[in-house]
């Protein structure tokens, strides 16, 4: 059996869409992604939002929390996955060649839980297809 292909899920604060883009990558892709997250410029902890969306959709929040890109940089990465655009702009370079590709998703910090659920949604539509497709799962 191949080891799971891991997925470095990139924004800026680490503290919304890169965490619940971690968490619904590791479920609905277990066994063949290992979904890790960090931030450009992390903030103190995860948005309350971001882990009740998760909780609502039954998805694990334990051991989530924001981290720098440079926490993560000694990893074998195989997909880098900008979820948003100043993350894009500012991603940094990675030591090995690194795949990367750029889904990006509204950011509901400050906003009612309903869009924290409506952003989920939306991570889980079209960040697990185009994961799936970049890594050809």
């Amino acid at each position: 059996m191949s080891h799971p292909q891991t997925v470095l899920v990139l924004c800026t604060g680490n503290s919304c869409r890169s965490q619940m883009g971690e968490a619904i990558l590791n479920h609905d892709l277990a066994g063949l992604v290992r979904g890790i997250s960090a931030g450009t410029s992390p903030q103190p902890k995860v948005a309350d939002g971001a882990i009740e969306a998760l909780k609502l959709a039954g998805l694990p929040t334990e051991g989530l929390h924001p981290k720098t890109v440079e926490a993560v940089m000694d990893q074998h990465i195989d997909l880098v996955v900008s979820v948003c655009d100043n993350a894009k702009e500012t991603c940094p370079i990675f030591p090995r060649p690194t795949k990367r590709i750029h889904v990006g998703f509204h950011d509901p910090h400050g906003e009612p839980l309903e869009r924290f659920l409506a952003v989920r949604d939306d991570i889980r539509a079209r960040l697990v297809p185009a994961v799936r497709e970049a890594l050809g799962l």
